[in-house]
């Protein structure tokens, strides 16, 4: 279930993860890589930087592209 009071400028586990086109244990493994820096929330249920998943985003349409 997502936060209904999140932050703006934030986005969910749920919402990074279709962002991302990945699992939520993906979003768990950038975590534990350090790719991804929780912002807020709960353990249960964090928060991650918009602007950091865009770049992430970004990031995996130009490694598919090359």
């Amino acid at each position: 279930m997502e936060s209904q009071m999140i932050r703006p400028g934030h986005l969910t586990a749920h919402q990074t993860a279709r962002a991302l086109g990945i699992s939520l244990d993906g979003v768990r493994q950038l975590v534990r890589r350090g790719r991804l820096k929780r912002s807020g929330g709960t353990p249960r249920q964090p928060w991650y930087p918009a602007k950091d998943v865009t770049a992430l985003v970004a990031e995996r349409r130009t490694r598919k592209a090359a």
